[in-house]
């Protein structure tokens, strides 16, 4: 699978209902990617029986019909503060992960892309607002921050 994209993923409204919850969800401090590096950036885990589990989980359903025979394994929100500097790693040998960008506005000077390490290059993918990207799982990746302010991505992972 390459990497895929989608822009304006959500209506206008679920996009500002989107980026609301991931301001004003509680989030605890991060995880580590490997086993070899140390935690970066917050979390918060989206739970099953929440308003934003169910309305990615049945957009995603309508977005990619495969979807429907994997099944959902982990939803929730990464923060990443202004200059913090995350490091690559894949999400698992198999499966897909789907990370999608709530917040409202972006300018190519704040940074903030995705970038994937394939064949020896550094591919990155921008974080334009309210857009899906959609890779395989096993890609080594990383997060980027923001110039000056902190950095939400919703992060959806099939296996």
């Amino acid at each position: 699978m390459q990497i895929n994209y989608q822009d304006n993923f959500f209506s206008e409204r679920e996009h500002n209902l989107i980026y609301d919850y991931c301001l004003n969800a509680t989030y605890k401090y991060g995880e580590t990617d490997e086993i070899d590096t140390p935690q970066t950036g917050l979390v918060h885990n989206i739970p099953e029986d929440e308003f934003m589990y169910k309305l990615f989980k049945k957009k995603l359903s309508d977005f990619d019909p495969q979807l429907g025979s994997m099944k959902l394994y982990r939803m929730y929100v990464n923060c990443f503060a202004p200059s913090e500097n995350p490091y690559f790693h894949i999400d698992g040998e198999k499966g897909i992960t789907l990370l999608y960008y709530p917040h409202m506005e972006w300018d190519i000077n704040e940074g903030g892309e995705t970038q994937f390490y394939i064949d020896e290059n550094i591919y990155g993918i921008t974080p334009v607002p309210n857009r899906m990207v959609i890779f395989d799982a096993s890609i080594l990746h990383r997060a980027t921050s923001f110039r000056s302010s902190h950095r939400f991505t919703v992060a959806i992972k099939y296996h």
